[in-house]
């Protein structure tokens, strides 16, 4: 079976960009990792209205990416933070791809306005694609590019209707 004779009805791309793929949950997402919590600090940060704030949260709470943690100002009323789960964190390394890519393609003369670095060394952080080393281990194969790798029916791959 071909790439064109494969159904795309069951593609993980295409669930997850169901799920993440829209600007506005993707600067959530951002913003999340870079440890913004409380609604009205995404709303403020990111420009957005509260009901499309409140409808992204919804949906990535929902998800599984966020979960909300109950706060309580002194003197207020109890809220809820917003925080990545691990499944949400997972989404941490195509954050980073989409952030080298802008940094590359789409940033200022003078460069891109966040760095995200190694807190050990200092090194700028990357994604890189690499084999997965089932006959050894990490560490056999260097960075991939794209005409090193091809793609092949999965498990669940169904004919296209």
């Amino acid at each position: 079976m071909t790439w064109l004779e494969t159904s795309t009805e069951n593609c993980t791309v295409r669930r997850t960009l169901d799920v993440v793929g829209e600007k506005w949950s993707l600067l959530v997402l951002r913003d999340a990792m870079n440890g913004v919590r409380r609604f009205e600090d995404f709303r403020h940060h990111m420009g957005v209205s509260e009901a499309v704030l409140a409808d992204r949260l919804r949906k990535l709470v929902a998800a599984g990416i966020l979960e909300t943690v109950p706060y309580r100002e002194p003197g207020s009323r109890t809220r809820n933070e917003y925080r990545l789960t691990p499944k949400g964190w997972d989404l941490w390394p195509a954050m980073i791809a989409l952030k080298q890519w802008g940094d590359r393609y789409t940033a200022d003369p003078e460069g891109p306005p966040l760095e995200v670095r190694h807190r050990d060394c200092g090194d700028v952080v990357e994604t890189v694609v690499v084999c997965t080393g089932e006959h050894g281990g990490h560490g056999e194969h260097d960075t991939l590019t794209p005409r090193q790798a091809y793609t092949r029916p999965g498990a669940s791959a169904r004919p296209r209707p």
